[in-house]
């Protein structure tokens, strides 16, 4: 199939860009900004354009069977100085919803948007949280396009764990750097835990939906319930560091208050439903099998 990845630029749409290639479909990726030169996805057709600001219009999608849209906006993305939750209101509630209205008046067959696990796995969230209120209204949003002829599905994933070949990572790379020693933070992790998922995996549950997704189903994926501290002693591991992480009540600087909006010391635990896994048909217990990547990518012993 001739596929559109919308936001194939980055960390996860680019690897879903590698994945879809290599089971054999036409692959061209788009984003705001060229893909990085070292990343296989230097050589796939590019597309230039934001989403937000309208750029991709029916002639520019017209063509594709198939579009995964992995763009979104977080509250990294929102300009300094910006209105917060202006931002989010445009950039999810409204911006999204009219990319698939487009992609079905371009005549796209199948669309996928992938979204986050907050508002199915902890819906109390959203009573305080704009950012995941905007995540949900861009679920459904998106959803609410679908017509005969026009199918919609979206995957919302949880904390996501792993590389994409030649890619830098803001996040992953420190994590490397303090289990080896390199970032004076000591080794403690916050309290609670949460759901995670690697990129392997996601990918593979990205392919199924649009495979054998149900129009109009928001799927729930996710791999391993883990606490913060076994996660990140799984760096530690990875780094070949025979030094136990502790757990403390504390804000921990790579993993800050701000980015566990259920609360430091509480948890988001679930099973992920196991026909609906199977249906998608993605690989689970694959957490360490990422941090062995992450390691192999930005460890030290590498270089």
């Amino acid at each position: 199939m001739k596929l559109l990845i919308i936001g194939g630029t980055g960390a996860l749409g680019g690897h879903a860009a590698i994945h879809m290639a290599a089971q054999g479909h036409e692959v061209s990726i788009a984003g705001r900004n060229a893909p990085h030169a070292a990343t296989p996805m230097a050589s796939m057709p590019f597309l230039k354009g934001d989403y937000v600001a309208g750029d991709f219009s029916p002639d520019r999608l017209a063509g594709f069977d198939w579009v995964i849209f992995a763009a979104g906006n977080d509250p990294r993305h929102v300009p300094q100085g910006s209105d917060f939750d202006a931002f989010l209101l445009k950039a999810n509630h409204e911006a999204v919803p009219a990319l698939f209205a487009t992609c079905r008046e371009a005549g796209v067959r199948r669309a996928v948007q992938l979204g986050s696990f907050y508002p199915q796995a902890k819906p109390r969230l959203l009573e305080d949280n704009a950012y995941i209120r905007s995540r949900s209204a861009a679920c459904e949003g998106a959803r609410a396009q679908g017509r005969p002829g026009f199918d919609v599905i979206s995957v919302n994933a949880p904390f996501m764990v792993g590389t994409v070949p030649g890619l830098p990572s803001a996040i992953f790379e420190p994590y490397m750097q303090w289990a080896e020693g390199l970032i004076p933070i000591e080794p403690y992790a916050p309290t609670g835990g949460t759901n995670f998922m690697s990129y392997q995996s996601l990918s593979e549950a990205l392919h199924g939906a649009l495979m054998h997704g149900e129009p109009g189903k928001a799927y729930l994926v996710g791999d391993e319930n883990l606490s913060f501290r076994d996660y990140f002693q799984l760096f530690f591991d990875a780094a070949g560091r025979d030094i136990p992480v502790e757990e403390r009540d504390m804000e921990q600087p790579l993993l800050p208050d701000v980015a566990i909006p259920q609360g430091r010391g509480n948890w988001i635990r679930y099973e992920p439903d196991a026909s609906e896994v199977a249906l998608l048909g993605y690989r689970r217990n694959d957490i360490r099998a990422a941090v062995a990547e992450i390691a192999a990518q930005f460890g030290s012993v590498k270089a």
